[in-house]
């Protein structure tokens, strides 16, 4: 089992920066690929970001790329997500997820095996 938990979330105005953590703990997090994924009022979860197991590789959903960087200290079991340039659109409560194994770029919800609990983004215009 891994938990996880996210921190980082807040209210920011538009043009603003934030910086999300998701600390794991249980496992060691260098075995599993990891994601951010967020869910605003009324849809559904969508991808953000994705990391391999050694942070080697890492694509993103095309709206934040440029702005936003995930990247990893297994050292520390932690994943990270920058965001900067934060957008109203941006709003929604963000979820990191961890996958067993693998060294792959993961874009589905169903291909990750644990979640955190969320934290809020509020990005105010």
């Amino acid at each position: 089992q891994v938990q996880l938990v996210e921190s980082g979330g807040g209210l920011v105005q538009a043009g603003g920066s934030l910086r999300l953590s998701c600390a794991a703990s249980g496992r060691t997090l260098s075995n599993y690929d990891m994601g951010w994924f967020r869910q605003a009022p009324g849809k559904q979860r969508e991808f953000v970001a994705t990391i391999t197991r050694s942070g080697g590789s890492t694509n993103y959903l095309d709206s934040v790329k440029g702005r936003f960087t995930i990247s990893r200290d297994n050292a520390k079991n932690t994943v990270f997500l920058q965001m900067n340039t934060l957008k109203p659109e941006d709003t929604a409560i963000y979820y990191c997820a961890a996958a067993w194994g693998g060294y792959f770029l993961r874009y589905n919800v169903n291909e990750y095996d644990y979640w955190g609990q969320g934290t809020q983004v509020t990005v105010s215009s």
